[in-house]
């Protein structure tokens, strides 16, 4: 019988980058873009801070699930503010754990809660459509170029 610790480190597959966003500056207006550096102080031309908080992550799968519980057609990842999109990977189930992307290295370590810009940005309900939902944040342990399209692979536990 396996254990839980061999099931919880088994992903049937690499997960990948479907899109990168850079905020230039505090609100200021995301800016789509192919490729990002990552430092340890964050990803090159954006205005996040080193540490925990240096990238947020969501999920691509669950866009329609916010755009369902918002009421919307669609919802686009500039309009969430999350720098890297990932498909094919649970996010939910990396927590604490490290992800190759390249060269780069980052550590999942807790979720990214919707702010209250969701209710402008998304409508009524946008901030409660979003919750669960809200995608993760994660540390910069190893600097490397991120780009649209790239396989994201959860590393062994270190």
């Amino acid at each position: 019988m396996e254990t839980l610790a061999s099931l919880t480190a088994r992903f049937p597959r690499p997960g990948r980058i479907t899109w990168i966003g850079l905020r230039p500056a505090r609100r200021s207006a995301m800016q789509a873009v192919d490729r990002a550096q990552a430092a340890l102080s964050g990803l090159a031309g954006d205005h996040a801070r080193a540490g925990k908080r240096a990238v947020t992550l969501i999920q691509a799968e669950h866009l329609p699930v916010i755009a369902a519980l918002a009421g919307l057609s669609e919802v686009s990842p500039e309009t969430l503010r999350r720098n890297l999109v990932v498909s094919g990977l649970n996010l939910s189930a990396t927590r604490g754990r490290i992800l190759a992307i390249g060269d780069a290295r980052l550590r999942v370590t807790g979720p990214c809660a919707p702010c209250s810009r969701m209710e402008h940005a998304l409508g009524p309900g946008g901030y409660n459509a979003m919750r669960g939902h809200g995608g993760w944040c994660a540390e910069i342990l190893a600097s490397g170029d991120i780009e649209t399209g790239a396989p994201v692979t959860v590393l062994a536990d270190p």
